[in-house]
């Protein structure tokens, strides 16, 4: 994930709201009949995947969307990894167009930088869906065919009522947030505040906030000579949400539960141990790849597209981290994991 420039908590909630998520439409809504994967399939089509960095994620993302493609008959000429980089996002843009791809799909790092790239590309015949980020000034479906998401603010919702369903005693919250100017993050982090209103016996009591995951370590060790009394910890992402686990078992604090957001190896591990882990909250990247791809088609056809569509998430506790891994990458659960799940499941 690219980071922006640094934004205090305060102006998370000013942040300019360019998507409706309550206009969305879910992804079951989304549906290409056997019709019509046949008949775009009597012309050749070609597609290209423009990401912004490369990980499990974004690979499970690829394999939803190629899946979906090669039902309907499209080949996918060109796969890229910007690693996070705005100007390596432009370059593969620019040269991904020479190709004269049918559909792209892409994650904008930087919206302002990529704008003039997509639109070429628009120009040039090609149906554009984004992942996620809007791109300011352009309008649905003239430059886009639809924008393909998480329930973000759904997310954020789950992850308060996980922690308030932890206890029915009174519990010390504290949050470590993305301190940046991204929407995805911003707009589930907000969520889990605002959902914290619902539940009166948890008191946010701290708010700390990072730009690089590498601090989180730090920003948590800070917290906790802060404030030794909280009870639970809210991280924005899984990656982000590691330091903090380590954080706490170097101070000895293996009372304090941790929610967070998608799903990593190392967290699962300790989720599956009973450890600091709580619970994750799983998007399902393979089906916003699958999504994604049904939307372009629909729009090469000719038939209306949903300006924007979310794609569903669930609670990860200790005993369905199998299916729930199952679920969002459509890939066997990790060697690493695999034993100790065995075991849990047999107890």
């Amino acid at each position: 994930m690219w980071l922006a420039a640094a934004l205090p908590f305060s102006a998370l909630a000013a942040t300019p709201a360019l998507l409706d998520l309550a206009q969305a439409q879910q992804a079951e809504q989304v549906v290409l009949s056997s019709a019509q994967q046949q008949q775009l399939k009597q012309t050749p089509r070609r597609a290209a995947l423009v990401w912004h960095g490369a990980s499990p994620w974004i690979n499970a993302v690829t394999a939803g969307a190629r899946a979906e493609f090669a039902a309907a008959g499209v080949e996918v000429i060109a796969v890229t990894d910007a690693n996070y980089d705005p100007a390596r996002q432009v370059a593969d843009l620019e040269n991904v167009t020479t190709l004269k791809p049918d559909f792209i799909l892409t994650l904008a790092i930087d919206a302002a930088s990529v704008k003039s790239s997509l639109q070429r590309a628009g120009a040039g015949g090609a149906k554009l869906v984004l992942l996620s980020n809007p791109i300011a000034g352009f309008s649905h479906p003239a430059d886009y065919a639809g924008i393909v998401t998480d329930d973000m603010i759904g997310m954020g919702r789950r992850a308060a009522r996980v922690l308030a369903e932890h206890s029915s005693k009174p519990l010390q919250v504290g949050m470590i947030f993305h301190d940046a100017d991204y929407f995805i993050t911003n707009t589930r982090d907000q969520a889990f505040v605002d959902a914290l209103q619902a539940h009166p016996q948890l008191q946010l009591v701290a708010r700390k906030g990072f730009v690089r995951e590498q601090e989180t370590s730090d920003v948590a060790a800070a917290l906790l000579l802060q404030h030794p009394e909280l009870d639970l910890i809210y991280v924005s992402w899984d990656s982000a949400a590691e330091g903090v686990l380590e954080a706490l078992r170097a101070a000895g604090r293996k009372d304090i539960r941790v929610v967070t957001h998608d799903l990593g190896v190392n967290n699962l591990l300790d989720l599956a141990r009973d450890g600091n882990m709580l619970a994750t909250i799983a998007d399902q990247p393979y089906l916003l790849g699958q999504t994604m791809a049904k939307v372009a088609l629909l729009a090469e056809l000719g038939a209306p597209t949903p300006k924007l569509t979310l794609v569903p998430f669930e609670t990860v506790h200790r005993h369905n981290i199998s299916e729930g891994w199952l679920r969002a990458f459509h890939s066997p659960l990790p060697a690493v994991l695999q034993p100790f799940i065995v075991t849990e499941n047999g107890r």
